[in-house]
């Protein structure tokens, strides 16, 4: 039974047979436990990572204190989507997946554009992960209770517009936070208007979200100096794990509970502690904007014709 006032990663049921892809990986970040702790309980899981270096540095880590994982790699960046479907591709012969976390993501950059002209915290954080879940769709419905977790911020909460404008433009002035709450609220309303799509279909696919709360990861520092260790961008990673209440391990319990508990579709977990900044995982709300009917379908049409691809 699901212990919505006390889950910990004690609850996480056998995982044994059970695959699953989780995005951004990176060694010490929310995924990398992530993938770790789900490795611990028996799980197959697909790692990906934006460089083989990366891929190596992660499979090694969770190898050195699960050393029987069953791990598969695979190169992935998001801001690219043709990369993201070479890598559904190498995925496809993989068989059915149980989960998909989509878990990887950029956080206050300077103003840039993918390589597809997009901006690049939306096509990162949005864009790719949309793409990618399409693409995967069915492979979860193969697993007969397939289930898409969106990893979302508190920062959703300072966004005061849906990002529903034309994405190949930047209207006015370029804002790094303000746009990164933007792609945040984008992934409730996806993972909303998601689940009812899928229900709406009769697939065995459920989506789901989770935030970690105030966690002390590398995202922060790699936004702003394109590094996490080195001159300023050590200062900045340290003053936040200086000032974060919660560790990234602690920080990817709400993206296990909506990984792996006994939760309905379009159900948002978050740590239970003051404004929800730290604490043990639970299911909390999102802001009004995102439970917005007419922007999650607004959003979905746009990421359909700017990504190319129709589902479910």
């Amino acid at each position: 039974m699901t212990r919505p006032d006390r889950w910990d990663p004690a609850d996480i049921p056998d995982q044994a047979g059970r695959t699953v892809l989780v995005t951004g990986t990176t060694v010490g970040g929310l995924g990398h436990h992530t993938a770790l702790e789900l490795a611990r309980r028996g799980a197959r899981v697909i790692i990906t990572g934006r460089s083989p270096e990366r891929l190596s540095e992660s499979e090694r880590a969770i190898r050195t204190e699960v050393s029987t994982a069953l791990l598969e790699t695979v190169e992935l960046d998001l801001a690219d989507l043709s990369s993201v479907r070479r890598a559904a591709a190498a995925v496809a012969g993989l068989g059915p997946i149980d989960v998909l976390v989509n878990n990887a993501g950029v956080m206050g950059t300077s103003y840039q554009r993918t390589a597809d002209g997009l901006e690049l915290q939306l096509g990162t954080n949005h864009f790719g992960p949309f793409l990618l879940t399409g693409l995967l769709l069915p492979q979860l419905v193969a697993s007969e209770d397939g289930r898409v977790v969106s990893v979302s911020s508190q920062m959703h909460r300072v966004a005061r517009s849906a990002p529903l404008g034309d994405p190949m433009v930047q209207s006015g002035r370029y804002q790094p936070w303000p746009t990164y709450g933007q792609s945040k609220l984008a992934n409730l309303l996806f993972a909303y208007e998601l689940d009812r799509r899928l229900r709406a279909a009769e697939l065995p696919v459920r989506a789901l979200a989770a935030h970690p709360g105030f966690a002390s990861t590398h995202l922060a520092a790699n936004g702003q100096y394109g590094r996490a260790s080195g001159g300023r961008a050590s200062i900045l990673d340290g003053a936040i794990k200086l000032v974060s209440p919660n560790t990234a391990e602690w920080g990817a319990w709400s993206t296990l509970m909506a990984a792996t508990a006994d939760l309905p579709g379009a159900t948002y977990v978050g740590p239970d502690g003051i404004a929800e900044f730290f604490g043990r995982p639970r299911v909390v709300t999102s802001n009004k904007l995102s439970y917005d009917e007419h922007a999650q379908r607004r959003l979905w049409e746009i990421s359909e014709t700017t990504t190319g691809i129709t589902y479910p």
